[in-house]
């Protein structure tokens, strides 16, 4: 009985401990999870555990986002969960997002899935029309958005209309033109097949390269009034603070370089912001609503961070970590390079087994050719042979004839005649005779020659055969293919030798391959900067062929500030704009 009363108390307080859950739904990019969060956990508990089953580990970037009356807001990570403003009801969601920008994402962003996630987001932001692109470039980020998903180009595989259901290009683009989808295609398709060789990776990281240059990339706008209540919009981003026109969100009326703010504070609605020069006035704005204050504080904080970590030392992780990639990036380009030459040795022996099979086609055509002329031939020795038989028989007869008739030619002249008439009849009748002996002989004689001719023939014809009969010995003794030689070609001396065991793929680096990786990666810069000049050559085509099909009147505002930032030739780097107040003399801020 105590022993009862023990296991139930033991099974109570076991079933006390067990810790109250709530489910939450995470919402990545690409896909959705589901987990079972303690009521007690914080948002960094929560943020990590999706770090981690992600696999992610430049966590810098990322946040947890959700929505607030139509305001976006950001998981804090030292407060619970449930204590942020969300909705109570299961589960709980959040999307799992950038929250900062890279400057340059080939150099900050290490690993594959950091390129990924910001790929999807970035363009999703350019589809969306929350980031501005123009028309020519929006068709070759496209190009490498589809290099990405489908690989290297195959008119065999990727034939008209492949793109069909594909949402590559802004609907603001296709409106602006009078271009069918066939023809997006086609100019799609020409600069996709010139990305041949280039792995996913390598093909959204061309894609951010060229996306991180547009003027709204990485900028989030609030919307503000100075001290005088005029209304501007405030962009926050990986270099600065920038002030915009409502109207233009292109080019800034001014920037703030974190590099030349002293203090950034905000009390109730009013923020403040003291550039380090004193000279310059401070700058002094509102925002309606206090969420929004906070989202603008911590993004400048956060910016301001990773702005600051930029241009100090790498820490250890962040070191470890570009080792690792690195050494990832040695072993997958030597992968490519084995690759590619077992795809070589194997297109170079399907060439060699199609000649094989062409060459066996070729020569059974020429067997199948020479057994019906050596047919041929027999057939006709055989007609000669049975035609000359019967001349020479009809000779025969036509002698044994003549014979006849010459006995009774003897017979008629031994013959006594004794009437005048009967002599004259007889002597013409031996007169036909005689005639009719001489064509006899006549005949016989051209009987006989036509049978020494078909003799002659059926000699020739006996000879043909025999030549056919050789020819086709020759043929079917023949070698069908060449001798292959079954040693394996050896790598060049320059390549890494590595070997495969089973399903275990071991490598040896050396310092000498990682100076020549470094070396390449040289090379590639400068390969990398020739292609820049080509691709802005090409870019400027594809807007000159392309410009005559434009509808004017479909023009949106950010189109006519685009084209006229490109004729004044301002839009050729976003840091120009942020070194715009130091060129102009640090003149007080007057907005």
């Amino acid at each position: 009985m105590a022993g009862a009363i023990a296991s139930r108390m033991s099974f109570s307080s076991l079933k006390r401990k067990q810790p109250k859950t709530f489910t939450v739904r995470i919402v990545t990019m690409d896909a959705e999870m589901e987990f079972n969060c303690e009521m007690k956990w914080k948002g960094k508990d929560l943020f990590d555990l999706v770090c981690r089953t992600l696999g992610l580990r430049e966590t810098w970037f990322f946040g947890l986002q959700y929505t607030i009356k139509d305001t976006v807001a950001w998981l804090k990570m030292d407060k619970k969960v449930l204590d942020h403003d969300v909705s109570k009801e299961e589960p709980v969601t959040f999307h799992f997002l950038a929250k900062f920008y890279p400057e340059n994402a080939e150099e900050e962003l290490v690993q594959e899935i950091t390129q990924h996630l910001f790929f999807l987001q970035v363009k999703k932001q350019i589809l969306d029309e929350k980031i501005y692109c123009p028309p020519e470039a929006s068709v070759l980020l496209a190009s490498y958005a589809v290099q990405a998903k489908y690989g290297d180009y195959d008119p065999s595989v990727h034939k008209r209309g492949f793109l069909a259901q594909e949402e590559l290009l802004p609907k603001r683009v296709i409106n602006l033109y009078q271009m069918t989808p066939e023809m997006w295609e086609e100019r799609i398709t020409a600069w996709y097949a010139e990305h041949r060789g280039r792995a996913r990776d390598e093909a959204e990281m061309e894609y951010l390269k060229i996306a991180q240059d547009l003027e709204m990339y990485g900028v989030n706008y609030f919307t503000i009034r100075n001290k005088k209540g005029t209304e501007l919009l405030l962009g926050v981003d990986a270099l600065g603070l920038h002030i915009y026109d409502p109207e233009n969100r292109l080019t800034p009326k001014i920037s703030f370089p974190w590099n030349e703010i002293r203090n950034i504070s905000y009390s109730d609605k009013e923020f403040t912001i003291k550039p380090l020069d004193k000279k310059i006035d401070v700058f002094k704005f509102n925002s309606s609503k206090l969420r929004v204050n906070k989202l603008i504080l911590q993004l400048c904080i956060g910016n301001h961070d990773l702005f600051m970590r930029r241009r100090k030392a790498d820490s250890l992780e962040v070191q470890q970590m570009k080792a690792q990639a690195r050494e990832e990036k040695a072993r997958k380009q030597m992968e490519r390079q084995r690759l590619a030459r077992e795809k070589q040795m194997r297109e170079e022996a399907e060439r060699t087994r199609d000649e094989l099979e062409r060459r066996l086609l070729q020569m059974k055509e020429e067997a199948t050719m020479a057994n019906e002329a050596l047919m041929r031939s027999e057939e006709t020795a055989d007609l000669l042979a049975e035609k000359a038989q019967i001349t020479e028989e009809e000779a025969k007869l036509l002698a044994q004839k003549a014979a006849e008739a010459e006995q009774e030619m003897q017979r008629i002249k031994a013959t006594a005649i004794r009437t005048e008439e009967e002599k004259r009849l007889m002597e013409q009748k031996v007169l036909e005779a005689e005639v009719l002996a001489l064509k006899m002989a006549e005949e016989s004689e051209r009987r006989a020659k036509e049978a020494d001719q078909l003799k002659q023939d059926l000699q020739e014809a006996r000879e043909a055969e025999r030549r056919a009969k050789q020819k086709l010995l020759e043929i079917t003794t023949k070698p069908t293919y060449p001798p292959m030689n079954p040693i394996p070609a050896p790598l060049p001396p320059d390549i890494p030798n590595f070997n495969l065991i089973g399903d275990s793929l071991s490598f040896d680096f050396k310092d000498t391959d990682m100076k020549r990786l470094s070396m390449e990666i040289e090379k590639e810069k400068v390969e990398y900067m020739e292609k820049s000049k080509h691709l802005q050559e090409q870019l400027n085509e594809l807007k000159t062929e392309i410009e005559a099909l434009k509808l004017k009147e479909r023009e949106t505002a950010l189109d006519i500030l685009h084209n006229e930032n490109s004729d004044r030739g301002g839009t050729s780097s976003k840091h120009n704009t942020i070194k715009k107040p130091q060129a102009q003399g640090r003149r007080p801020i007057c907005i």
